[in-house]
């Protein structure tokens, strides 16, 4: 017996929920993420001995649909890398009857006989072909699609850009025009109709808000961590902050209301044209449960369950913080940076971006008569993440002017734990208090009206009159260069002929928003 598995045993004796947790850290932002890889996924599982993450298969319904209703043709699974392909594939393969140990074995292309006669074929991932390995897949899917051969239906999963290069691969290399290369350039960069005898599913356009709330629900309140309640952790007061991360992802204390916050990032993102595969939001999940900041306690910022009892005598909970965890504070900037969600995250500015009552209430809130209600009810309530002892002590440095906070960078304790301070009232701040505005915590701080327009328009329903003047200030301002104050009308202007000129005062058209 290994070392590792001696050592695995040993803590799942201690630690009742330590295989879940090593699993689902193996999801995390870690530098030789290995979860890139379904097959990985499969073999982690039987080796931890635990029940799987599952997710839904938003189209798997709609691919059972083509098999059995025998159209002609074969299929195509599109998306980008992360977004479920190879997922996909499992299911469709386990669904029409497949054999799990056939699919588990090295080869990369599967065949399995189906009941009206056809061979299914599905090739799970055309970049594991090299160079011209991939030529005899393709030449079967192009036999499928393009020349009418019935006897088989190839199932091909494949990043939209992998196999447009392979096909332009192949036109030079044989000296001809592919019949299927333009078709799918138009079918993925212009939402153009698939070729016929091609049924195309394309991932990349299924993710949207809800599958940020699937991913995050499957992960914490996945039936393993029912072994939390007998792990010694949790006794005698302690505070286990993987527990406690979990708890506050599912929404125990505060309704739900981070999970949605962070959903209103996340789909802000999406609406500026950023895609988040499943795997990323994976990754975004297992961080705001296990990150760490300090990387001397928990190997590569994710905590296991062994980490925990040195976090808890050292006093360190605050460092594991899920509403730091939520932006990839606890990572290296280069680890956060090549993440598309951590850096989409981080865009928003959560943390460096402030109000003067925010900071005026963490600074002087404890001890400012006036402020100190605001502070018992949105700081001193949280004696976990918000008013830690930590905080405290060096707030009371910064404000006493001790010696070491005068000197040049002695500040920079309590700067950093402000930030964490500023991450969590975005998180927690009540929705409708006048004082402190949480989209003002942020570099958007229009963010929330449009998020409401956007509502607005998908149910058809009247946009408030103060967007509307809003938007309108905004245009004047910007067609006429002038510090216009008008809301109820937008002026079309121009300079009177210099069109490099930056004001244009002479106005052309104007148009009324009664008309």
């Amino acid at each position: 017996m290994t070392n590792t598995a001696t050592k695995s045993r040993t803590e799942r004796g201690v630690f009742p929920s330590s295989a879940w947790v090593r699993f689902l850290r193996s999801y995390g932002p870690t530098p030789n993420n290995l979860t890139m890889f379904d097959e990985y996924v499969s073999d982690a599982l039987n080796k931890a001995k635990v029940q799987p993450i599952r997710l839904s298969t938003p189209q798997l319904d709609a691919m059972v649909l083509h098999i059995e209703s025998k159209t002609p043709g074969s299929l195509l699974i599109a998306g980008t890398a992360g977004d479920g392909k190879t997922y996909h594939c499992r299911a469709l393969w386990t669904h029409i009857g497949g054999d799990a140990k056939v699919w588990a074995d090295k080869s990369n292309v599967k065949e399995h006989r189906l009941a009206d006669g056809r061979l299914a074929v599905f090739i799970k991932d055309l970049s594991e072909f090299n160079g011209d390995e991939s030529d005899l897949p393709l030449s079967r899917f192009e036999r499928s699609v393009c020349e009418g051969d019935n006897s088989e239906v190839v199932i091909l999963a494949a990043n939209h850009g992998q196999l447009l290069d392979r096909l332009r691969d192949l036109e030079k290399r044989q000296g001809r025009v592919h019949p299927l290369r333009k078709p799918l350039q138009e079918c993925f960069l212009q939402a153009g109709l698939a070729p016929d005898r091609l049924t195309v599913f394309d991932l990349s356009r299924t993710t949207s808000r809800t599958t940020f709330d699937e991913v995050a629900k499957a992960v914490a309140e996945h039936a393993e961590w029912a072994n939390c309640s007998l792990c010694a952790l949790k006794g005698e007061g302690k505070v286990c902050p993987i527990d406690e991360n979990r708890r506050r992802l599912l929404g125990e204390s505060d309704g739900g209301q981070l999970a949605s916050r962070l959903g209103d990032l996340l789909e802000i993102a999406r609406f500026n044209g950023l895609h988040l595969p499943v795997r990323d939001l994976l990754a975004l999940c297992s961080n705001m449960i296990l990150g760490y900041s300090d990387a001397k306690v928990a190997k590569e910022n994710l905590m296991t369950c062994a980490d925990v009892p040195k976090i808890q005598e050292s006093a360190g909970i605050s460092k594991a913080s899920i509403y730091a965890n939520a932006f990839g504070a606890n990572l290296p900037k280069r680890r956060v940076s090549g993440r598309p969600v951590f850096k989409a995250m981080t865009s928003f500015g959560v943390g460096e971006e402030t109000t003067n009552a925010a900071d005026g209430l963490l600074v002087y809130g404890k001890d400012d008569i006036k402020l100190r209600a605001d502070f018992e009810r949105l700081v001193a309530s949280d004696p976990i993440y918000g008013a830690t002892v930590e905080f405290l002590s060096a707030q009371d440095s910064y404000l006493e002017g001790y010696e070491s906070t005068r000197v040049e960078g002695g500040a920079a304790e309590f700067v950093e734990l402000l930030e964490a301070q500023r991450r969590r009232l975005y998180f927690t701040l009540p929705e409708d208090d006048p004082s402190y505005a949480r989209w003002s915590m942020t570099a958007f701080r229009y963010a929330g009206d449009y998020l409401t327009i956007i509502q607005s328009i998908q149910t058809q329903a009247a946009i408030s009159e103060t967007i509307r003047g809003r938007i309108a200030k905004g245009l004047n301002r910007v067609l006429t260069g002038l510090l216009l104050e008008n809301v109820d009308r937008i002026f079309i202007a121009s300079s009177g002929g210099f069109t490099q000129s930056r004001v244009s005062v002479l106005c052309d058209h104007e148009s009324s928003g009664k008309g």
